[in-house]
């Protein structure tokens, strides 16, 4: 199973359109456009949304698999991660059946999503047991620290048989969605406490200006990033980033300076 690279680009999301940035990919062929100029400035990866006729968020198998062929062709030595966000149009069945439909071997799942209370544990169970044994990679997206521990438990019953890795947004629920480098250590040390998900690769998104800050202080700390118009236009300097490669690029920099 291949692990996800040190930086990845989250281009489109489900919310953003090009009333926010012009250069904001939606089409699949900008879609592809986008992830043929980020992979040349660094980003070994996409996190990938679809978008419908209408513009809006879509868990669409026949998109999906349109996107992916367009990808491989396009840029082959790209990985490709699909997202299964409900955004709040999407069940967990839904989601399930998308991941089932596409046999894909890399997908991220929002844990208070797929298992938002104990009720919903037997159709997790399914999910997660599905994806462990079809080998598909799968990138828990943990919101608060908090979920660290609930997914160790998850993992301890069976629920969850194998963490793959984790997603910290930072600062997801702050005023204006503004991220800062000190969103990340409740994260860190909520993983010290909790041995099943501390030795897992894992990797962080941010939003706001302050995304590149965020971005050093994971690669600092060991972590991955993911960066891109899904939750960030802006360059570290305050400006409006050019595009989504501009922003890949003033990432991929801080890497010179990792060990």
């Amino acid at each position: 199973m291949t692990p996800l690279p040190q930086l990845m680009v989250a281009p489109t999301g489900v919310r953003r359109g090009k009333a926010d940035h012009p250069a904001l990919p939606v089409t699949i062929a900008e879609i592809v456009e986008t992830a043929v100029v980020c992979h040349a400035e660094g980003a070994a990866a996409i996190h990938a949304h679809v978008r419908d006729a209408d513009g809006l968020h879509s868990l669409d198998p026949g998109l999906y698999s349109e996107l992916l062929a367009q990808l491989a062709d396009s840029v082959p030595a790209m990985l490709v991660q699909v997202t299964t966000e409900s955004g709040e149009r999407f069940s967990p069945a839904d989601q399930f059946a998308t991941v089932m439909a596409l046999g894909h071997g890399h997908i991220s799942v929002g844990l208070r999503e797929m298992v938002p209370d104990a009720n919903a544990e037997a159709h997790a169970r399914d999910f997660y047991g599905f994806c462990a044994e079809a080998e598909i990679h799968v990138q828990h997206i943990l919101y608060e620290a908090g979920e660290i521990a609930r997914l160790a438990d998850l993992h301890r019953r069976g629920i969850v048989p194998r963490i793959d890795e984790v997603m910290f947004p930072l600062g997801r629920y702050s005023v204006d969605q503004t991220s800062t480098p000190e969103d990340l250590p409740p994260f860190l040390d909520a993983m010290e406490t909790s041995p099943e998900v501390g030795q897992v690769p894992w990797m962080v998104c941010a939003f706001g200006a302050r995304e590149t800050d965020c971005m050093a202080q994971a690669f600092g700390a060991g972590g991955k990033a993911r960066v891109g118009f899904e939750n960030n236009l802006y360059m570290a300097d305050g400006s409006l980033a050019r595009d989504n490669a501009a922003r890949v690029a003033e990432v991929a920099a801080l890497l010179e300076n990792v060990e």
